[in-house]
């Protein structure tokens, strides 16, 4: 990656609890910020290239968040997909963001609708790309590996921290194997996948997110299911901020029917089918999805004391 590319600052905060947050921040420093929620897998850095660039010349600051035990995220269970947001409000206080939107790819989706559920005076507008719906609640949905999903949980709730351990171990011991390992991904992929994953710019930046970005600790993505299996802690109807939701009518991971059925329970959904598309389908169309959240809401940049540090 070139230097343009590479994250404009990295560090970690100080949330609740004594606790950490890291982040990678792209685009201008004094932009309208947008919050980017990786997916499961993934890290701060999986935000695409073509968004990266799209920030420098259209005036924003694109955040990616490392959810608790991936980085030097301090590891760490919500009570709930709601509760996340208590160290949202904190990060954003720090980096002195007064408004901002919010984009959820797959697994980092509940993260962004939680967000417009619980902020709606920050948030102007959520981008959800290829999202899981929840499995309880009346907002529920069940099929897909998310049925799997919910039967694993109870085992990775008492199991939580020695597995993480145990994969954090693996990742480490393949590191040196990253690029055949995401090669043999891609092969067995559906064609709109596989084809994004062979463009040059997304399997650097797979790469680089988790070389650099997910190298200490793993065990987010078991705490991921196992907030995914539970109630939220709020509905859809919670959410009355605007959410725009892009899904690959060939999603094989989350299915199709998850995502209309979950954007039509919103209060101000809308719902955009990405044609021909599979589970990262969303990736593709990062300048389209920041285009249309920045027409959500006033725009908004850095408030006018100045940013607080970040080590």
């Amino acid at each position: 990656m070139n230097e343009l590319d590479r994250p404009r600052l990295e560090g970690s905060v100080a949330v609740r609890d004594g606790r950490r947050l890291s982040f990678a921040e792209f685009g201008r420093p004094r932009g309208a910020a947008v919050v980017w929620m990786h997916g499961t897998p993934g890290a701060r850095r999986q935000i695409p290239v073509e968004a990266r660039l799209f920030a420098e010349t259209h005036d924003l600051r694109i955040i990616g968040i490392d959810r608790p035990g991936i980085g030097s995220s301090t590891p760490h269970l919500y009570r709930d997909i709601l509760d996340w947001t208590g160290d949202l409000a904190e990060l954003c206080d720090v980096l002195d963001i007064d408004t901002l939107r919010v984009i959820g790819l797959s697994g980092g989706g509940p993260y962004a609708l939680a967000a417009g559920a619980a902020m709606p005076d920050r948030v102007h507008g959520v981008g959800v790309l290829g999202g899981v719906a929840p499995t309880q609640g009346p907002d529920a949905i069940s099929s897909g590996l998310m049925t799997l999903a919910a039967y694993a949980a109870p085992v990775l709730s008492v199991a939580r921290l020695p597995l993480g351990f145990v994969l954090s171990r693996a990742i480490r011991l393949v590191r040196p194997f990253a690029g055949t390992f995401l090669d043999t991904y891609a092969a067995v992929q559906p064609r709109g996948d596989k084809e994004l994953l062979a463009r040059p710019e997304f399997r650097a930046m797979f790469l680089d997110d988790l070389l650099n970005g997910s190298r200490s600790h793993f065990g987010a993505v078991l705490s991921d299911i196992i907030l995914f299996t539970r109630d939220w802690g709020f509905e859809a109807a919670d959410v009355q901020v605007p959410v725009h939701w892009w899904h690959g009518d060939s999603d094989h991971i989350v299915p199709y029917a998850h995502g209309q059925h979950l954007s039509a329970r919103l209060p101000h959904g809308r719902f955009t089918t990405i044609d021909g598309e599979s589970h990262l389908g969303g990736l593709g169309v990062a300048t389209e999805v920041l285009s249309q959240l920045m027409e959500l809401g006033p725009r908004s940049t850095a408030g006018a004391t100045g940013r607080s540090s970040a080590t």
